[in-house]
């Protein structure tokens, strides 16, 4: 039996249409999405110095530079740049400044983290101004190097 648009159940095309709108809707951000979101270039050199005037420098090191030493206290070192294969982003890089509980890699979760489960990271929002952040942002990405695994294998006869 032959059927035309005209004999469709009623329903069909409001269930179609439905089905379309929530396709559409699902793919609009959320309003906490990150996306859009770039704060302007930074400048790497005052963001060096911004590492050392916010102290970054007395848990984290950056391989190739020398910081002075840091004051007295506790002291739990983090490296920070380097080779990886995955560069860290710039939301990444801005979330674990400004709200370092978010993320706290898995190698330090015992050792970052008080009896609350925050991050031991001194929180500097209050201090640090937007420019300084921006730069320091500038300054820690330019420190990642990526760099691809060694795929060299060797097969041998069976």
């Amino acid at each position: 039996m032959k059927t035309t648009s005209a004999s469709l159940h009623p329903g069909i095309p409001l269930v179609i249409f439905t089905l379309v709108a929530a396709f559409f809707a699902a793919c609009q951000p959320k309003p906490e999405s990150p996306k859009g979101f770039r704060l302007p270039d930074g400048d790497i050199e005052k963001g060096k110095t911004a590492f050392v005037q916010l102290q970054c420098h007395r848990c984290h090191e950056i391989s190739g530079i020398n910081f002075p030493m840091p004051p007295k206290g506790p002291r739990i070192e983090v490296p920070l740049g380097g080779k990886v294969y995955r560069v860290k982003t710039y939301g990444e890089l801005v979330t674990s400044i400004i709200n370092p509980t978010h993320v706290v890699s898995p190698d330090y979760q015992d050792a970052l983290r008080d009896d609350k489960g925050k991050s031991i990271m001194p929180d500097h929002n209050d201090e640090m101004t937007v420019q300084q952040m921006i730069d320091l942002v500038s300054f820690l990405q330019s420190q990642y190097k990526l760099t691809h695994p060694d795929y060299n294998y060797t097969f041998h006869d069976m």
